[in-house]
């Protein structure tokens, strides 16, 4: 081998770690994305994607409780959102190809912190032991006036 391919080979290994794919087979795979579209979760109400898939990882958008049969946004309790923004982040997770049992992160946004225990309380029968890493943040403001919002990256 020679010295430069050598030299790059070990820079491959020193940022991505030792693997099954080549460096060059690695950054191909980095490069390529593919959208989740489903008609399972509401359709985006904007420019973005319900979900990518991107290096063997699904990166699923912000949900919040809109139905998606309907279209209709569920203005009711903070419970009844979180339930309908967790169905939906999971119609999204699924149509990937992965499951609730491969998250690996949630970013939850709420209206008021007071509601904190309420969607705890939801986001358990969603997930189980090893429970995702999590972060969850009180806003100013959130799409269309919603109390929740959900986002997950998962293992595909």
């Amino acid at each position: 081998m020679k010295r430069r391919e050598a030299i790059i080979s070990l820079g491959c290994m020193a940022v991505i770690g030792p693997s099954l794919f080549s460096c060059k087979e690695r950054k191909r795979s980095d490069t390529m994305k593919q959208e989740i579209n489903t008609e399972n979760a509401p359709k985006a109400i904007g420019p973005y994607s319900q979900g990518i898939i991107a290096n063997g990882f699904v990166f699923a958008s912000g949900q919040i409780p809109l139905d998606p049969a309907t279209g209709e946004l569920n203005t009711g309790p903070v419970e009844e959102q979180a339930h309908l923004v967790l169905t939906n982040l999971k119609a999204v997770i699924e149509a990937s190809g992965s499951s609730m049992d491969k998250v690996v992160k949630c970013t939850v946004f709420l209206e008021d912190m007071d509601d904190y225990g309420a969607v705890n309380t939801i986001y358990g029968e969603y997930f189980n032991a090893p429970y995702p890493a999590r972060a969850a943040i009180q806003v100013a403001r959130l799409p269309k006036d919603v109390k929740v919002e959900i986002e997950a990256i998962a293992i595909l």
